[in-house]
């Protein structure tokens, strides 16, 4: 690890030892919130969904050859910088077996937007499918298709997320690619009509199917919180491709101070871990160990937010969207044992008396550390992004996103990478999200 990486580590260690001497408390519990229902009032079926109508447009400059790469085009098609988009419109239904059980509960929801989930010749529509058994005393069971426990960004409800566009660090390495047999490298190509993406599957969205032994503990005013899934590793598909298994381990502490669901007020830090193996689609005798690791503190008390997560990676190191390759000797591919490591800073202000709220954040992220041999070509690249934004409360179910990144990409690779990263520039997106 790196003397900054250390530096972090003990800045966000001093940052939780700050905010626990305070008189402030713990943010949304999603293990919760997303498995179970509460006992003796939840209905047997709760209709529920949201939407997200969004336009983005992306101020970058093609490189010296007049070409595009992924980055500087709107996902999730990448044929165009400008773009209106119904990027999320899902619709599910939740609830219990009561009054015949009301120990069980499940989660079901779909994906009817245009987004990473939907493109691709194999769209997935539906993210979520879960059944969770209540039966066992600090033992929840929860199979199924659902969220795998870990970072902060990919854990949280969507619906509430406080910016339009994940941080790098998030993008890149925890939203999961699945290169398939057929996925080919693309150079970078002229706008419009590019076409980037060039995976045939959808991304993994955070998910896994699996099985789920998970459980809270505590009062009104402290819980302490853990999870631990042995799923397929293979993203949204119900089957497994191979006969390795991921391990997700999650632990937590929160410090409530007020308020329910997923604004609700207080202190948490947390940890996770993630292991597993993948199989070479074009070559079935290789395989790659995939890990992920990271901890992290969210303190949330009106008028103020914070959040800071730290995390890494080995192994099955994303290149982009137009690199998907995965053959046994593509230097293009993800398909490596390169090694990453990323942070991110976000701070937030609810303007009193007002409906209005300000976001600022910082992310960085270091892609293919210590320039792995067996990746030629793949020197160190750098993501640095500050994103300024702004959020316009309606009312609790509706609200208004506006923001602007300004991006700083760079890359070691000075022969193919740097010229086509240098010229990324700023993206300015604004979103409406309605609740039902």
């Amino acid at each position: 690890m790196s003397s900054f990486n250390k530096k972090l580590l003990l800045g966000l260690c001093s940052a939780a030892t700050i905010a626990m001497t305070s008189q402030t408390a713990s943010a949304a519990n999603w293990l919760m919130l997303q498995g179970t229902e509460r006992p003796g009032q939840a209905p047997r079926a709760k209709l529920w969904g949201f939407i997200q109508a969004q336009y983005q447009q992306d101020f970058s400059d093609a490189n010296a050859g007049g070409g595009y790469v992924p980055p500087k085009l709107v996902g999730p098609n990448l044929d165009s910088q400008e773009a209106f988009n119904v990027n999320r419109a899902r619709i599910g239904v939740r609830g219990t077996g009561f009054p015949l059980d009301d120990k069980v509960n499940y989660f079901l929801l779909a994906e009817l937007g245009n987004n990473g989930i939907t493109h691709g010749s194999d769209g997935k529509y539906l993210t979520d499918a879960s059944i969770t058994l209540n039966h066992i005393p600090g033992a929840r069971l929860r199979m199924g298709l659902f969220k795998t426990p870990g970072f902060e960004e990919g854990l949280q409800a969507i619906h509430v997320f406080d910016y339009i566009n994940f941080t790098s660090v998030g993008n890149q390495l925890m939203l999961e690619r699945h290169p398939t047999e057929g996925d080919v490298n693309q150079a970078a190509t002229a706008t419009p009509n590019a076409d980037m993406n060039q995976f045939a599957r959808s991304v993994g969205a955070f998910r896994d199917v699996g099985i789920q032994v998970f459980d809270t503990f505590g009062d009104d005013k402290h819980e302490f919180s853990y999870a631990v899934m042995y799923g397929n590793g293979n993203g949204l598909n119900y089957s497994d491709n191979d006969d390795n298994k991921d391990i997700y381990a999650y632990l937590s502490t929160e410090w409530i101070y007020g308020g329910k669901g997923g604004r609700r007020e207080g202190l948490k830090l947390f940890a996770w871990h993630q292991d597993g193996k993948r199989t070479n689609i074009n070559d079935r005798t290789q395989e790659q160990d995939r890990t992920r690791s990271g901890l992290g503190i969210k303190y949330l008390k009106k008028p103020f937010r914070v959040t800071a997560e730290y995390l890494q990676g080995e192994g099955m190191i994303f290149q982009g969207q137009h690199r998907p390759g995965n053959g046994a000797g593509s230097a293009a591919g993800i398909f490596n044992n390169g090694e990453a490591a990323g942070y991110y800073l976000d701070l937030g202000w609810y303007i009193p008396g007002s409906n209005w709220e300000i976001d600022l954040r910082y992310d960085s992220y270091t892609r293919d550390e210590n320039h792995p041999t067996n990746v030629t070509g793949n020197e160190e690249s750098t993501f640095d992004t500050i994103t300024l934004g702004t959020q316009y409360h309606f009312n609790k179910k509706t609200r208004l996103n506006m923001e602007y990144a300004d991006r700083d990409f760079s890359s070691d690779n000075t022969a193919a990478i740097e010229p086509n990263l240098k010229d990324v520039k700023g993206r300015f997106a604004v979103q409406v999200t309605h609740i039902f």
